[in-house]
């Protein structure tokens, strides 16, 4: 089976400049003391000296009005030499509105580091189609500025998914779902509360190999039937990543999701699944969540297909970063996740 292949980004690494985009939500504006602490704190973790694209401090009214405004920054971060990368500051719900200003021949032609999670699996997915690599992580409100700094966990993830060595995904071995009081100033420096990691869960048994892909389920569906939605070309042999919004979709929604990818055929063309720790679920809720998860892949005859559960990206903390075109591979004997970035 051919399967595709994508451009690697110059990876990101310590002394590197890093535009800071605002791609969705303007609500940056309304936090400027948490944007300075991401940016500080990730000069000091990593290296990185992240600075505004041009529109990204032009507040919620203008983006909200102004979508290829939001469009030009990325295609500006793209095309400035003296621009590294790209980071998402925060997520939304409306970057699907950019679909008609993103020039994908600008994105091969200058492949770059773009990285975020959310409503950004919009821009993720333009990158995937332009067959450039891109990256699934934090954002700087969210993972780059959490409370006391950057969690040693999405460090280290991140210097793995920009690192070129294979590299096995590892549980986190402490996770929160904490509130946060952004407008705190006083609070940035106190660390939230975590409670100990609780592993993976693997719903499915097997062995298998492919290319990463995926996102925010959400907004995958959103994208459904537009001209930013993956081809199913792309799906073919690939591993699926998920992974649930703050918005708490219920299980049986996540199901009939997966029933809709498997009428298009996707289901039927992937080679493993990856799923993220659902956002603020209650334990009955995570049950039922695997329940329609297996339902749903018996219906599509796709009980062959390895899955692993429980993983530690998306609206998580802390986060994993997934380099998504990169190969992957799942074992459950091993109960190992491998990637080659």
């Amino acid at each position: 089976m051919d399967t595709p292949t994508f451009l690697r980004p110059r990876p990101l690494t310590s002394g590197s400049r890093v535009a800071a985009l605002s791609l969705s939500s303007g609500f940056v504006t309304e936090v400027p003391h948490r944007y300075a602490a991401g940016v500080r704190q990730a000069a000091e973790s990593l290296g990185w000296d992240i600075v505004p694209a041009p529109n990204a401090f032009r507040g919620p009214d203008y983006l909200y009005a102004n979508p290829q405004a939001r469009a030009d920054d990325l295609h500006w971060a793209l095309t400035n030499p003296e621009i590294d990368g790209m980071v998402s500051i925060i997520g939304g719900d409306d970057s699907i509105r950019l679909l008609p200003y993103l020039d994908l021949a600008l994105i091969r032609a200058h492949p770059k580091v773009f990285l975020g999670y959310s409503d950004a699996t919009v821009t993720l997915t333009q990158f995937l189609r332009a067959g450039v690599m891109a990256y699934h992580g934090p954002a700087v409100l969210t993972d780059l500025a959490e409370n006391g700094g950057i969690h040693p966990y999405v460090a280290q993830s991140l210097r793995q998914a920009f690192g070129g060595q294979a590299y096995d995904l590892s549980p986190s071995p402490e996770w929160t779902e904490a509130g946060q009081d952004w407008e705190d100033e006083a609070a940035q420096s106190v660390r939230r509360e975590f409670q100990p990691g609780d592993g993976w869960t693997w719903l499915q048994a097997g062995q298998a190999e492919g290319h990463l892909l995926g996102g925010c389920i959400e907004i995958l569906d959103m994208l459904s039937g537009t001209p930013g939605e993956l081809p199913l070309r792309l799906w073919r042999g690939a591993v699926m990543a998920l992974e649930t919004s703050n918005d708490v979709p219920k299980p049986a929604q996540v199901g009939y999701w997966l029933r809709n990818w498997a009428a298009k055929g996707v289901l039927q063309q992937l080679s493993g699944l990856l799923l993220a720790r659902p956002r603020d679920y209650t334990p009955e809720m995570v049950e039922d969540l695997y329940s329609w998860v297996r339902r749903v892949l018996k219906e599509a005859d796709r009980e062959d297909l390895p899955v692993v559960a429980n993983v530690d990206f998306g609206h998580t903390s802390p986060q994993l970063t997934l380099p998504l075109g990169a190969r992957v591979r799942l074992d459950s004997a091993a109960g190992r996740v491998t990637i080659w970035p």
